[in-house]
């Protein structure tokens, strides 16, 4: 199907990486599955940089299609790819850089019903939904937290991202973002300074008509989606070789590219936390006067 298939040898495509990892914690990159929820922005750079990482096996999900709109940062929205599904091309795309690779697609996206299917035999889920799509996000970090998979969410935050680790037996995705009863404009506030304690991104947003969480609007920059998708990835590789430092909530890193800044934030109690609720009276307040 794809030309050099016949000639493609993984380790020689992912030799460069040696040195970083070593040829066994390499030739282990080969059996791990990771789980990908949202193939759009940051998403679909998750799945490129963990196919170039030289993860073997992955569980995709995605149901909607390309659009003009998404050219500004996601991957795989081209010419050629408008009126496509994302998770069609994203398996297309990777197949082309890695053709062993075991994928398992869900281009329906994530539901309740296939939710442990898309979980099954994974060693760390990737979130990547839209930021509005909490309802199915909290079933997905709920399951993962039952399984014992640990689980990261890195948002591209302006021209910078913020991320968190959710490990088993610590502190849970509900337990730190606290949306239970809140309307839907007030998840999404929560969500996002749960996400961004330290919200670097406010000072350098140049028109704030351009957030809109009621209308489901908000702006983006292929900087954050890039960054974040260094962060996570990284994250990923700690996580499965259990080397290096891992933060995880109520602790989280922000790196803003744009004000150099690299903040670390701790909220013990997550958005419960007397900090997090000054914080939401003056976001809430910034989108009133709007």
């Amino acid at each position: 199907i794809f030309k050099g298939v016949s000639m493609f040898d993984y380790s020689q495509a992912f030799s460069r990486n040696i040195g970083w990892v070593t040829q066994e914690e390499q030739k282990a990159l080969k059996n791990k599955r990771i789980a990908i929820g949202g193939l759009g922005g940051v998403g679909g750079s998750h799945l490129i940089t963990l196919t170039r990482l030289g993860i073997g096996n992955f569980n995709i999900a995605d149901l909607d299609d390309f659009d003009y709109p998404n050219f500004n940062r996601q991957y795989g929205a081209t010419l050629s790819s408008v009126g496509r599904p994302k998770a069609e091309v994203m398996q297309e795309t990777i197949l082309d850089i890695n053709p062993e690779l075991d994928i398992q697609l869900f281009d329906n996206g994530i539901t309740e019903e296939n939710l442990d299917d898309f979980l099954k035999d994974v060693d760390v889920y990737v979130d990547s939904l839209d930021i509005f799509a909490l309802e199915i996000r909290r079933k997905v970090f709920a399951r993962c937290y039952e399984l014992g998979i640990p689980t990261i969410t890195a948002a591209p935050m302006g021209m910078g991202t913020a991320f968190l680790i959710f490990l088993p037996g610590k502190m849970s995705f509900e337990e730190y973002f606290a949306l239970e009863g809140l309307s839907f404009e007030d998840q999404i506030i929560y969500f996002i300074m749960g996400v961004s304690p330290t919200v670097l991104q406010r000072h350098y947003l140049v028109d704030r008509s351009s957030v809109n969480f009621l209308h489901e609007k908000v702006p983006s920059t292929i900087m954050g989606i890039e960054i974040s998708a260094g962060v996570a990835c990284t994250q990923v590789l700690k996580l499965l070789f259990n080397r290096g430092e891992i933060i995880c909530a109520p602790r989280g890193l922000h790196f803003d590219a744009y004000l150099n800044k690299l903040k670390k934030s701790w909220r013990p109690f997550g958005n419960k936390n007397p900090i997090q609720k000054i914080m939401y009276r003056r976001i809430k307040k910034i989108l009133e006067e709007n």
